[in-house]
């Protein structure tokens, strides 16, 4: 009875001594993991896309210490050219890839939605015009395409005789081209008005002109962190039913978390709308290139509501892992 109870001892030990031993090297290959990742990202292009790429940007070098990842913005042209050039290792972009860049070489996923919105001057002196009854369509394209439309009067049916300052990009980008692509199908250089460098310049421009109408990003209209719109920014809400007046589902401006729900129910239309997407020279083949586009599309969405975007489909995400691997 003695040997058997030293035997049975003995064995436990050992058992013990394995688990341990398991759990240590477990922990240790968890650790070299993180520890042996490493090396550089850079990053350019859309501004649309700017403030989350520098959130993830952020969180993935606090869990992974050796990488090092530079963001900047410049415009969606930018981010392209830089990516096909070899420049940059990761294009922000916030437009559909045309044919040309895919002949070039694109690879590209999408990573986010938003929305590119109209926006004027809070003291506007039609403002509460504006909000009451929006503006269709057809004449956003008569202020932004043709400009038939060169006063708040004529817009609103009003006896306003205040002039229209339209602003738009000077930069190649994806704002500007989703705007015009709302519009009945035109593009960038289609629209007019007073050119303006970047998302912060065409805000800037608006704030500064009480009479001015423009177009931003959703980063560029509502403060991430109080939810609702910059000091001196207004939206001009979309009569997408082209009924004369703002009803309560056109109403979807009062605050961040409301725009980004009509983006993702399909309220708000698409475009101006879009997907926000990584371009790269071909397949990324960097290993850490790989690991990062991975995190952001798995444990990085948990950032994406946080800073003001709105999530892709759980199929959209599945059908973008898909292309990494």
């Amino acid at each position: 009875m003695k040997k058997s109870l030293i035997l049975c001892c003995s064995i436990i030990a050992i058992i013990v001594a394995l688990t341990t031993s398991c759990k240590n090297k477990s922990s240790k290959n968890n650790a070299d993991s993180k520890d042996s990742l490493s090396g550089t990202i850079s990053i350019s292009g859309a501004f649309a896309l700017y403030p989350l790429t520098v959130k993830w940007a952020d969180e993935y070098m606090k869990l992974y210490p050796k990488v090092t990842i530079d963001v900047s913005a410049g415009g969606a042209g930018k981010g392209m050219t830089d990516a096909l050039s070899g420049m940059i290792d990761l294009g922000m972009f916030s437009k559909a890839v045309s044919n040309e860049e895919k002949q070039n070489g694109a690879w590209w996923i999408a990573v986010t939605k938003d929305a590119v919105l109209a926006t004027i001057n809070t003291k506007n002196p039609e403002i509460e015009s504006i909000k009451t009854n929006g503006l269709t369509m057809e004449k956003f394209y008569d202020i932004f395409i043709t400009n038939k439309i060169k006063n708040w009067g004529t817009a609103l049916n009003t006896k306003s005789k205040a002039k229209i300052n339209v602003y738009t990009r000077s930069d190649a980008c994806g704002a500007a081209e989703m705007w015009a692509k709302y519009l009945n199908g035109k593009k960038q250089e289609d629209l007019q008005g007073i050119g303006v460098n970047g998302d912060p310049g065409v805000a800037d421009a608006v704030k500064k002109d009480v009479n001015g109408i423009g177009f931003n990003n959703i980063a560029y209209v509502f403060d991430i962190k109080t939810r609702k719109k910059y000091e001196g920014m207004a939206v001009v809400p979309i009569d997408i039913n082209k009924n004369g007046k703002i009803e309560p589902e056109e109403n979807v401006y009062n605050s961040l978390d409301e725009i980004m729900a009509a983006i993702k129910d399909g309220r708000y239309p698409s475009p101006p709308a879009r997907d926000l997407f990584f371009v790269c020279k071909g397949k990324p083949q960097k290993a850490v290139i790989t690991h990062f586009l991975n995190w952001v599309l798995t444990d990085g969405q948990k950032y994406v509501n946080e800073a003001g975007y709105v999530l892709l489909s759980e199929e959209s995400i599945k059908t973008e892992l898909g292309k990494i691997k």
